[in-house]
């Protein structure tokens, strides 16, 4: 994707966060799962997640995306890498790393709310998961924010 006056962005993979960043509460809203859908149509879809609330697998059975269960910020940082080039998108304090190392970070500022650390590791910075995905299914619009 190219972005007049940013770069030109090649890109493998996004990687989300789960807990505060896709889901409130452990649940995943069914219009952000059509989303996710759709977006996996571009992209490898990954989630990357401890599982706080002990909902993964049961809230993205039979979508077509890759979940990778991580312990620390650390972890979640390193297995990023392998999918690099990468947008990242997150909201807390173990998303910084992964945030800092993506091509493109967003930070979801939503229910859960949103760490300083991770607003300034990102690119770009939205109310709801829902618009940086829609951002990524209509690149115009994420032009629009980035362009120089």
């Amino acid at each position: 994707m190219e972005i007049p006056n940013y770069g030109n962005l090649e890109i493998n993979a996004v990687l989300f966060d789960l807990n505060g960043t896709l889901a409130e509460g452990g649940r995943i809203d069914d219009e952000v799962k059509h989303l996710l859908e759709r977006l996996a149509d571009k992209y490898t879809v990954v989630v990357l997640s401890a599982d706080t609330f002990g909902t993964l697998e049961e809230e993205f059975k039979g979508l077509p995306l890759r979940i990778e269960r991580v312990s620390s910020g650390a972890e979640k940082a390193e297995i990023a890498r392998g999918y690099e080039p990468y947008i990242a998108v997150g909201n807390g304090n173990n998303d910084v790393a992964m945030l800092e190392s993506a091509e493109l970070a967003f930070c979801v500022v939503g229910p859960e709310g949103a760490t300083t650390d991770a607003l300034l590791a990102s690119d770009v910075v939205v109310r709801d998961v829902k618009d940086a995905i829609g951002m990524l299914l209509d690149e115009r619009k994420l032009i629009a924010t980035l362009r120089g």
